[in-house]
Formats: C-alpha cells, structure tokens, sequence
C-alpha cells in the first residue's frame, strides 16, 4: 500500500521524498476532475441539441469596489495565506500529519498578510480600472458548461458534509468519544450520504439556473459512476479499511489467470496501521493484516467501469429525460447490495434482519430507480399520444 503519493515514486524508483499528498486524497480529486470534464461534455451536447438553455443574468457592471468586500477578501486571503505559507515554514509537520496540520492552529501570520495585501490591492486595482462613471445593468449569458465548475464545488461540499453525517449516524459512539475530532477526520466517509446530500443540491442549483432535473441527472449519471470507480483505486492503493472481509478460500482455479491479490490480499503498509507489525519493516506505516480479505475496491472500481461503458453507450438511445439516471440508481443500488455481502462495515437490526446502512440505502436507490424509470415511461408515452 502507498498511503502518500510519494511512497509510491520511492519504492518505484528509489527515491527518498517526501510530498503532503495523500494517496487517497490524490485519487478523489481525480475522480472530481474527470468527472467534470465528462459533465461539461455531456451539458454542451445537450445545450447544443437545444434541451438545454444557457442562463441570463442581470449583473450590475462598473460599480466601484466597496468596503465590505475589500475587507471581506483580505480576511479570507489572510486565512488562505496563513495556511499556504505555513505550509512551507512548517513542512515537515505539513508531511508528518496534513490533516492535523491543516486543522491546527500553526501557519504564518506575516504570510498571510502578506499575501492578503497583494490579493486585496489587486482586486480593488481591477475593480477601480473596470469602474464606469454611471454602473450599468448588463444581461450576461452563461452556457451550462460554463457553470460545471459551480456544480462540482457545490458537489465537493455537500458531498462531504452529507458523507460526514451518515458517517456519524453509523458511528454513533465514535462520535460520541470525539465529535469535533470525528467529523473533521477524512478518514470516516459515507458514499451513499455525500450521494443523496449532493444530488439534492446541485438538482437545486441547476433548477435555479435553467436546467431541468431531468437533463442534469442524465448528464451527471455516467461521471458519478466513473468518479466513483476512480474514488475506490484511491481506497485500494492507501488501504484506507473499505476492503472486505476475511477470505482464506484458496484462488479458484478459473481465475488463475489474476494475480492472487485480486482475490485476496492483507493490505500491507496500510495507512490505518491495522493488523500486524511487518517484519523488518521501519517507518509510520508498518502493519497488515493477520488475514487475508477480499479486495473489494478493486471488485467496485471493475463494476463502475462496466456500468459507465454501459450508461455511456445508452445515453444518446433514451428518448425519455431521466430514465439514465434512474438505470444508474439501479445499477448503484445492484453493484453495492452484493458488495456488502463481502464488505467490512457495521451491521444493525432492522425488520428482524441484521443488514448494513449500505445495503438498506442501495436497496431503496434501486427500488427508487426501478419506479422512477417506469413513471417516466408512462409519462412520455401519455403526452406522447395527446
């Protein structure tokens, strides 16, 4: 396991560096940026079939820089350049413990003023340049791919959040030891909790602004899909604890074809130091498990694959708005479901059965993709002989 990006390139290449990237962190902002590129792609197709329309907005142009956000962006400068400097001063603590870092109380003052003076002057230079003698209402058309960025920094944040809290809901007494340091801990996330969170907030975002929710949920089905796949290599590669369960069963011999870490593995080096202490090993990372587990990201990141080479060849053949996005929830929920079978994660009482957060979310996705695409059939089919 490589739980920094430069653990990697040193056991590859022999080097000795030491980068702040986490290797799970390095590979969820990869599936956030492949994402919204396959989502700009998706909303400028649409917009130029013409089932999506650019939004208009009134925007007061030429008025002088205020007060208010003068100062409102050098506090929020200081604050980025207090972390950003200190960075550098405090590199070593930065490669140590990142999160820790970024959520201490270290960094440079003078940095941060420093770079808050420049970002401040530079804004009002560019606010006092653009200044008109009246300031004007302009109409400012905006084309929906242009506003892919908004969407994803709307996703990133909800998305956390949301995962956050059906993190918590699931860890109750994990919470309850520690909230503040819980919460704020990367380690604990939700998928299906950053999922709903964020669905709900960008099919809010993009009504406002002149998408309808059909379009946007079909154009976002087949990214979120791969996202997700991307997500778990991140997973896999730190061995971060979303592997599954103990597998001692020999490698089937139809699968001997795979190395025997596809089947099963014992995650050494990984980043939660869980199991036992590798021999010979020295350095923060020096532990794997007793016993070998199913690597179950690897099993995700395949499916999510298969199903965005599936959602991807559809996309263009459904007439109906909507119904990719309700076949992706019937995949999600299809492909989790049977995950959780060979999964670690918690289990409580529900109904009578002993079943996981996962596996009763993934079932009502499914049960909601499987209505959602029906109503949607028998909607078009009915205004369709009107």
């Amino acid at each position: 396991m490589y739980p920094r990006i430069s653990d990697f390139f040193n056991d590859v290449f022999g080097t000795d560096i030491n980068l702040p990237i986490q290797s799970y962190g390095f590979f969820l902002a990869m599936a956030f940026l492949v994402g919204a590129l396959i989502l700009r792609h998706e909303l400028a197709r649409k917009e130029k079939e013409g089932v999506i329309k650019s939004t208009i907005k009134k925007t007061l142009i030429g008025k002088p820089p205020s007060v208010v956000e003068l100062i409102l962006t050098f506090f929020i400068s200081t604050l980025v350049g207090y972390k950003i400097i200190g960075i550098v001063v405090y590199y070593d603590l930065m490669v140590a413990d990142p999160q820790g870092f970024m959520f201490s109380s270290q960094g440079s003052f003078i940095g941060g003023l420093l770079i808050a003076s420049g970002i401040t002057y530079y804004q009002y230079y560019i606010k006092n340049k653009q200044k008109l003698q009246k300031p004007e209402w302009k109409e400012i058309e905006t084309p929906a791919k242009d506003q892919v960025w908004t969407i994803v920094f709307i996703a990133v944040i909800f998305g956390i959040i949301g995962a956050k809290i059906f993190h918590q809901l699931e860890n109750l007494d994990e919470f309850v030891r520690d909230p503040v340091g819980s919460f704020f801990n990367f380690s604990g996330l939700t998928f299906y909790g950053g999922l709903i969170t964020a669905a709900i907030a960008i099919v809010l975002y993009a009504e406002k602004h002149n998408i309808p929710w059909q379009q946007i949920a079909d154009s976002i089905a087949p990214p979120l899909i791969l996202a997700y796949g991307i997500g778990r290599i991140g997973c896999q590669v730190s061995g971060d604890g979303d592997w599954g369960i103990v597998n001692n069963i020999p490698q089937p011999e139809w699968l001997s074809f795979l190395p025997e870490w596809v089947w099963a593995y014992t995650y050494p080096h990984n980043i939660l130091n869980q199991g036992i202490p590798i021999e010979g090993c020295a350095g923060p990372h020096c532990f794997e498990l007793a016993n070998p587990v199913y690597p179950t990201p690897i099993y995700e990141t395949t499916l999510s694959l298969l199903i965005f080479t599936v959602l991807w060849s559809i996309r263009k053949k459904l007439r109906v708005p909507g119904t990719l996005f309700a076949i992706y929830l019937m995949f999600n929920g299809a492909e989790r479901f049977f995950i959780e079978k060979i999964r670690v994660n918690n289990v409580f009482d529900f109904l009578g059965m002993r079943v996981t957060q996962a596996e009763i979310i993934s079932t009502i996705l499914f049960i909601i993709g499987l209505i959602l695409l029906i109503l949607l059939n028998v909607r078009y089919k009915k205004k369709m002989t009107e």
